[in-house]
């Protein structure tokens, strides 16, 4: 599995992660892409997943990277602080490598959030500080609050079907050393299924380019997302069949004349 730096943490983490927003499978399949090599598990208090993360993780904690996310619900400053207890207890861990802010809230003021977040950095309960659904106004003040750390991620939606991120924020984060998480890499499925290919022709260059990769339709639409050095995907699967798949996406790279076809091809 290809590595990739966390922000400017120093730390490498896998480029092909493991979602797990709306899984149904069971710990062993996650434990199998773990050992495939895609050793980032992301999840929230809000996906009613970190439970069986926990039992997925149990005996290899210090080969794993969790990532979890406080709901935007629970954004007060005493909040932040039980949901992230709470999670830990579902981990089965004392630690959290990269915590999230799932998406912003208004209802409550970013500074006590952030306080929150940097107090769980101090007291060793997390690692790193990260945000999800953040546009770049909403880094830029959560960041102003968080003098001693910096915002390493930002988990956001990105695919061959939603580029939109493209134009702004994906350069913003660049610039700024932060790692862009995507989140449904595959569009739900829709970038994988063969049945559109007599539909729509930018399926038909995709189904093209991975006959010539030798690849699946998925796994050309993950490499394609992780192209950018500062990109990982993170999609879900529950079967063990498709979690072998996606892992399939890494330690190999789309052309510079197939990612030319893509991005005209889905633009």
């Amino acid at each position: 599995m290809q590595l990739k730096e966390l922000g400017n943490t120093g730390v490498m983490v896998a480029e092909i992660g493991l979602g797990t927003w709306r899984y149904k499978g069971e710990a062993a399949t996650l434990r199998a892409g773990i050992e495939l090599g895609a050793t980032l598990i992301d999840t929230a208090e809000g996906y009613y997943t970190e439970d069986v993360v926990g039992e997925a993780i149990k005996g290899i904690r210090d080969e794993v990277f969790i990532a979890t996310k406080v709901s935007g619900r629970h954004l007060a400053y005493d909040d932040v602080l039980q949901s992230a207890e709470e999670s830990l207890y579902k981990l089965g861990t004392d630690y959290i490598d990269l915590y999230q802010i799932h998406w912003p809230n208004y209802s409550y003021p970013i500074r006590e959030t952030m306080r929150a977040m940097g107090e769980l950095v101090d007291r060793g309960l997390v690692r790193f500080i990260g945000v999800s659904n953040f546009d770049i106004d909403e880094i830029e003040e959560a960041q102003s609050f968080l003098n001693n750390y910096p915002i390493v991620s930002n988990q956001v939606r990105y695919n061959l079907n939603d580029r939109s991120i493209e134009m702004d924020l994906i350069p913003y984060c660049e610039e700024k050393g932060i790692t862009i998480m995507a989140y449904t890499p595959l569009d739900d499925g829709n970038l994988t299924k063969q049945e559109r290919l007599f539909k729509s022709n930018k399926m038909k260059v995709l189904s093209e380019i991975a006959d010539e990769c030798s690849k699946t339709m998925g796994q050309v639409a993950l490499n394609w997302c992780t192209s950018n050095k500062h990109v990982i995907a993170i999609p879900k699967s529950n079967s063990l069949e498709r979690t072998v798949e996606n892992c399939g996406s890494s330690d190999w790279r789309l052309s510079d004349e197939h990612i030319l076809r893509l991005n005209d091809a889905f633009s």
